[in-house]
């Protein structure tokens, strides 16, 4: 074997800390769900990863490196715990982007020549694609599953994370403005509390109805999906076999699952077609619109309240000051856990935010200035 270079070391812990994270996730991910078929899909994968992770650690081992204090990075920890708390749907588009972008990282790779390593990545990526064929899953059971991680979408933490950045970025660029055409420390406050509420009944509500139509309308196709069923079955049955055929399923197979499920039970029927043709879950409909509302209004609420807070025990510059040192770590921090979803890099993304954000501070505070000079 040729010594490890210093690049294949690094190359070999990069791998390393890929394989452990996927673990972590996946295990978690297995606790967090309910769905014995899913539980079982997600268990083998942590396997397949703590697999590929000996891989590495052995090699790592050979060229005289300990790995022994290697663990989980902080984001595999983040998303472990989001699955382990709010369930493995919540974390499944995030690591299905994952598994999309890394399926050919041990293509060019020269230690992974002769090895699964290509394959049971492409196969990863394909599974979270598919969500089919894995554990021997049946027809209905597919069409749950596949169904119950649309409806979560691949959203969800991106937008909890911008409505407190949104929060922190409107009512920072909001009271520096007001705080710079010098008006009392009083009318600062108002103007903070004012944006804070106004903001956070306008994400609220704007949620609420956003999700609102949104149930409203699959309601409305799922009615459509039900007449059509009961009125041209024929049709919906060719429907659904072409619907598994683009799946990878074979044509009679297909066929056969097709004719299956619209012959059996009508429920059955709507619920798969309602899951495989329009992508709705029917048990779920998008979601509570008052949740969605609660949450909107909090988030960005809880953001808002960040520059206003120094403001309600101080005044003048240490006010502006506090303010403002406040608001970047508060954006550092949004910065930062976005990558969650995202992969990027936390520094570079945290340091992003806080450059625009102090930004748009910056400028407003300008504004506010000359306008108050202007009107004095």
């Amino acid at each position: 074997m040729a010594t490890a270079t210093s690049d294949d070391i690094k190359r070999y812990r990069e791998n390393l800390q890929g394989e452990i994270d996927g673990a972590t996730i996946y295990l978690a991910m297995a606790d967090g769900e309910e769905a014995p078929p899913l539980k079982e899909l997600y268990r083998r994968l942590a396997e397949t990863e703590q697999r590929h992770g000996a891989l590495w650690a052995q090699r790592l081992r050979d060229a005289g490196v300990d790995t022994s204090r290697m663990g989980p990075s902080w984001r595999a920890r983040v998303l472990a715990w989001l699955a382990r708390r709010f369930g493995a749907a919540l974390v499944a588009p995030t690591v299905a982007a994952e598994e999309a972008r890394s399926q050919g990282m041990y293509d060019t790779q020269p230690e992974a020549t002769g090895t699964s390593l290509p394959q049971d990545e492409r196969s990863h990526a394909r599974l979270f694609r598919e969500l089919a064929g894995a554990g021997g899953l049946a027809g209905g059971e597919l069409a749950r599953i596949e169904g119950r991680h649309r409806s979560t979408g691949g959203n969800a933490l991106r937008a909890a994370v911008l409505g407190a950045s949104d929060g922190v970025l409107s009512n920072t660029s909001l009271i520096m403005g007001v705080a710079g055409a010098a008006i009392s420390n009083g009318a600062v406050v108002i103007a903070g509390l004012a944006g804070l509420l106004a903001g956070a009944f306008s994400m609220g509500l704007g949620e609420w109805l956003s999700v609102q139509s949104a149930r409203e309308l699959y309601a409305h196709q799922i009615r459509v999906e039900r007449d059509e069923l009961e009125a041209i079955p024929e049709e919906e049955e060719v429907e659904l076999a072409l619907i598994y055929q683009s799946k990878g399923v074979p044509e009679e197979q297909a066929r056969r699952l097709a004719k299956q499920m619209i012959q059996g039970d009508p429920r059955v029927a709507l619920d798969t077609l309602s899951r495989e043709e329009l992508g709705i879950d029917p048990e779920e409909l998008g979601g509570s619109a008052y949740e969605a509302a609660f949450t909107s209004f909090f988030l960005f609420g809880s953001g808002a309240f960040v520059p206003l807070l120094p403001f309600l025990v101080t005044s003048g510059t240490p006010a502006i000051i506090a303010a403002l040192v406040l608001s970047g770590v508060a954006l550092f921090g949004v910065g930062a856990a976005i990558t969650i979803v995202t992969g990027q890099d936390a520094l570079r993304s945290g340091l992003r935010q806080v450059l625009f954000g102090l930004a748009a501070a910056a400028v407003t505070f300008g504004i506010g200035h000359l306008v108050g000079t202007a009107i004095r």
